[in-house]
């Protein structure tokens, strides 16, 4: 039976992918720190829910405890890691900037240490639509250059795609670098614009939108994207001997077994298009508060999926009125709204 360390498992993305290994016959060691950024209530259930199937562990510690880490990789030494776990949120590194530098930084240098000590067949690793900062042209294209990040939270992710980059070229680790876009479904974070959506349309709140509501995204529905990455894991990325091997819009380092790969839903959605998906699916309108755009975010997001596609044949395909409903039904049933 093959083994994943997926780091976050008691997170949003890391539970649906556990719960999708889980499935289809992996064992799968979960390791998250149980931090209070939102409920660790909703942390523990997920975890709860996990440990039903008898090929899932869970284990609590800090990435940036690297003895405790590298404890529980050297007794489990899994096949493959998945690392998702990350100090997350745009909006909270303008608060409290120090913890993303030690948990995405020093934290993902602990990952990247296990996996070369382990030789592991394949080092998976988030990144985020964030890198692609103050860029305008769109879809978003792997190959574009990511130099102008608008927050700390995408700097300290754009600095794991170096800092995975040079650990593939030095210790041949292949490794994958993917790109989420707007994630989104049951068991999502509290933080997130569709829970704060949804919670504030049922209470009757006001909800606040920002840049007067002319803000797109490109929304991806948490099934699609632990489907992709499941589908991923299957296919590291190998050393090319030349530059001819690289097939054209491949993003497949020249001097490394490394890869950088988008998964988005492939379309982009106006934000006030999704504020109304979600007041159908409510029943009732919201109570708006227009705002300025706020520091650090961008217009727009777009992602090219087209790498996705031919390296996996999959792409993401929820609608984001189907995915809504999904997450409005599960609110309701796990809040008793």
């Amino acid at each position: 039976m093959r083994k994943v360390l997926v780091t976050g498992s008691a997170g949003f993305i890391g539970f649906h992918l556990s719960q999708l290994l889980l499935e289809e016959g992996f064992a799968v060691v979960g390791f998250d720190g149980m931090t209070d950024y939102y409920d660790v209530r909703l942390k523990e259930r997920r975890h709860q829910m996990l440990l039903q199937n008898q090929h899932f562990s869970a284990h609590v510690g800090m990435l940036e405890d690297l003895d405790s880490l590298r404890s529980l990789a050297l007794a489990e030494r899994p096949n493959v890691i998945v690392h998702l776990a990350a100090q997350a949120g745009v909006r909270y590194s303008l608060e409290n900037p120090r913890a993303y530098i030690e948990a995405n930084i020093v934290g993902t240098f602990n990952v990247m240490e296990c996996a070369r000590e382990l030789a592991i067949e394949h080092l998976l690793m988030a990144s985020t639509s964030s890198v692609y900062g103050a860029n305008e042209v769109m879809p978003f294209d792997e190959l574009e250059r990511v130099e102008t990040q608008m927050t700390l939270y995408a700097a300290t992710k754009k600095a794991n795609e170096s800092m995975g980059h040079s650990y593939a070229h030095l210790w041949n680790l292949p490794t994958t670098m993917f790109r989420f876009f707007t994630v989104y479904g049951p068991w999502g974070r509290p933080d997130m614009a569709l829970f704060k959506f949804t919670e504030g349309i049922l209470t009757g709140n006001e909800i606040d939108i920002y840049n007067n509501g002319e803000m797109y995204r490109d929304f991806t529905y948490v099934t699609d994207l632990v489907r992709a990455i499941r589908l991923l894991i299957d296919v590291p990325p190998v050393r090319p001997t030349c530059a001819d091997e690289i097939v054209e819009g491949d993003s497949l380092s020249p001097v490394a077994p490394y890869r950088i790969v988008n998964i988005g839903n492939g379309d982009k959605v106006k934000l006030l298009d999704y504020v109304e998906a979600i007041e159908r699916e409510c029943g009732r309108e919201a109570v708006r508060n227009y705002l300025p755009m706020q520091k650090g975010d961008v217009p727009a997001t777009w992602a090219n999926t087209d790498l996705l596609n031919r390296i996996t044949g999959y792409k993401p395909h929820t609608g984001y009125r189907e995915g809504i409903r999904q997450f409005v039904a599960w609110y309701r049933d796990y809040y008793g709204r």
